[in-house]
């Protein structure tokens, strides 16, 4: 199948990117990060999440966040609402688009919140009801798609059933998250046959984490299968709680620098998503986990710094 011809990028640095920063960031940090993605051509922005702030603190400031966005035409601010609470809190902030999260693999879905696929899926039912009542969109996440920290492999066949349950019950588009980064371009292939049997292709999205250093060829890989929305996070922000060490999100300007390759449109501008990735990247006083990034503004890359 020919590679799409123009793709969306979701950009998830202000809430995945962030929520799991260890010092809290400035409410007026976080809207100007978001305003310089929009001024940069990201036309979806993943704004905060309306979570417990007991177990997300970062995101404790979810109302003011979206009450000091400056709201760019054309642009979507999703949140992420993992319940109804949530969802109540995110419409009376001004939300017009908000997400689900659930997972492939049972281990991972008692750990991370603390019940069964099964039940995930009946607690997300009244969300996207509600929302879909007061014309609000909704978005669903798969974790684990391609491996998880409890159980290693997970199969396309468990993928499937969860996307093709989140969509069957109202979800626009449904993003398959390699969360352990362990993917491989085969292995994305195998998950996105799987899953388009049961989601239509245009409605599937890709977020590849890069732990291995393999989030940019399972892109491709996804490219070549029809897909074309990926999650990515400015600068690389994010990291993969569950193996040590390790990088998390895809760096946007990688994603970015892959397309404009491909001769395939974003309408992003690369050297001012470069300048926001060094902008922000400098606030929290660490360099760029981009490559592009790190290229162009004459770092070295990781794997050539002193120790």
């Amino acid at each position: 199948m020919p590679p799409p011809k123009t793709v969306k990028i979701v950009e998830v640095g202000p809430r995945d990117g962030l929520q799991n920063e260890p010092a809290i960031i400035a409410t007026a940090t976080k809207a100007e990060l978001i305003a310089r993605l929009g001024k940069a051509g990201l036309r979806a922005i993943e704004a905060t999440a309306f979570v417990s702030p007991r177990w997300v603190p970062q995101m404790a400031d979810n109302a003011a966040v979206m009450a000091a966005i400056e709201r760019l035409p054309g642009v979507a601010y999703p949140v992420l609402t993992p319940n109804l609470q949530g969802l109540e809190a995110a419409l009376a902030a001004g939300a017009r688009e908000v997400a689900v999260f659930g997972a492939a693999s049972e281990s991972f879905s008692q750990k991370n919140i603390n019940c069964s696929i099964a039940d995930s899926l009946k607690r997300f039912e009244p969300v996207v009801t509600a929302a879909r009542q007061v014309g609000v969109q909704v978005r669903g996440y798969v974790s684990c798609v391609l491996g998880c920290p409890y159980e290693g492999e997970v199969q396309p066949t468990a993928v499937a059933q969860v996307a093709g349950a989140l969509f069957d019950m109202g979800c626009y588009e449904v993003s398959l998250g390699d969360t352990i980064g362990v993917g491989t371009p085969e292995a994305a292939k195998r998950l996105i046959e799987a899953v388009s049997a049961r989601v239509p292709l245009d409605c599937i999205a890709g977020h590849y984490h890069d732990t291995y250093g393999m989030a940019i060829a399972n892109i491709y890989a996804s490219l070549q299968c029809g897909v074309a929305v990926f999650d990515a996070s400015v600068a690389g922000l994010g990291g993969c709680p569950y193996a040590k060490g390790a990088s998390g999100n895809v760096a946007t300007e990688d994603v970015v620098y892959l397309l404009n390759g491909l001769g395939i449109a974003t309408g992003i501008d690369l050297d001012a998503l470069i300048d926001c990735s060094a902008w922000i990247s400098a606030t929290l006083g660490r360099p760029p986990g981009s490559k592009v990034a790190r290229a162009r503004i004459g770092l070295p890359s990781p794997a050539t710094e002193p120790s």
